[in-house]
């Protein structure tokens, strides 16, 4: 049977689920038998909204589009944001809570089928990926919307055959909504490294390059090295030793004006950061002979 959260549902959120001879028809029916939901719905701001299934027999993809929730799948943490959507299939222990302070605000469905496993690789999921970033996809809030037009027509077969098919359409658009995001975010990544080119004579904090992207400096740095598998301060360190290289190369500049040009008033501080990245010592680098 299928076992959703015991959140109370408010006026502003949505809980649907499919009842148990329905299901049967469903599982019969030659329209839906391979794939088809089982109870679905759209919780808004879910303060307090938390589940632990140790065994389930049922998949759960869920689109978060506001405020944050903490899951554990298999033992492993994650910290779930907007634009996140994630999938828990069947039989993977799992439990996750809202976050008390910026709960999370979703859009889920269960459901079951023989070809469940198989549109899971096809939208990406696998036991090392259990969370997809994918940002805003109104492509997306459509097809979720699309499940929950089945409400009010009295658990009629004819409705939810067409909501079992609505299903069967958003899991084969997320791959496209994935190239989208892959698109979208390369896009971000090139605006957030052109910004840092143009102030490597300062000193960025984490916080001031989470604020171009509108997210929070933790959930910030998560995304970036997800993203290009370094940090952004990192990034910009590598990005300002690069361009002392490039000094060291083609100039007679003192390496202590090198370090001023590159925000570091301290020039013995940067040269120990320049050695770190390059392995060796900016006079060593700008003596060592290189065709």
């Amino acid at each position: 049977m299928i076992k959703t959260s015991q959140w109370p549902v408010p006026r502003d959120s949505v809980r649907y689920v499919v009842p148990e001879p329905t299901i049967k028809r469903l599982a019969a029916h030659p329209l839906t038998r391979d794939l088809y939901p089982l109870a679905f719905g759209h919780y808004r701001r879910a303060a307090g909204h938390h589940m632990h299934r140790e065994h389930h027999s049922d998949n759960l993809l869920i689109y978060c589009t506001e405020g944050k929730a903490f899951l554990n799948v298999e033992g492993e943490p994650y910290t779930v944001g907007a634009g996140d959507l994630l999938l828990l299939p069947a039989g993977a222990d799992h439990r996750y809570t809202a976050d008390p302070d910026d709960p999370w605000t979703i859009h889920w469905v269960h459901y079951t089928g023989p070809l469940a496993e198989d549109f899971q690789h096809y939208m990406g999921f696998s036991g090392t990926t259990r969370v997809r970033q994918l940002g805003r996809q109104p492509r997306l809030l459509v097809d979720f919307n699309g499940l929950l037009s089945v409400r009010q027509t009295g658990f009629r077969t004819v409705g939810l055959i067409h909501a079992a098919n609505r299903l069967r359409q958003l899991m084969t658009a997320i791959p496209l909504n994935i190239d989208d995001a892959s698109q979208q975010r390369s896009e971000e990544l090139e605006t957030l490294h052109n910004y840092m080119r143009e102030h490597l004579d300062e000193r960025l904090s984490l916080e001031q390059l989470a604020e171009l992207s509108g997210l929070s400096p933790a959930h910030f740095a998560t995304r970036y090295r997800q993203q290009t598998g370094t940090s952004p301060i990192q990034h910009f360190l590598h990005l300002k030793v690069e361009r002392a290289c490039q000094l060291l190369d083609s100039t007679d500049v003192s390496f202590a004006e090198i370090s001023r040009r590159l925000g570091y008033d301290d020039a013995y501080y940067f040269s120990r950061l320049f050695k770190k990245v390059m392995g060796q010592s900016p006079r060593d680098y700008r003596h060592t002979a290189r065709h």
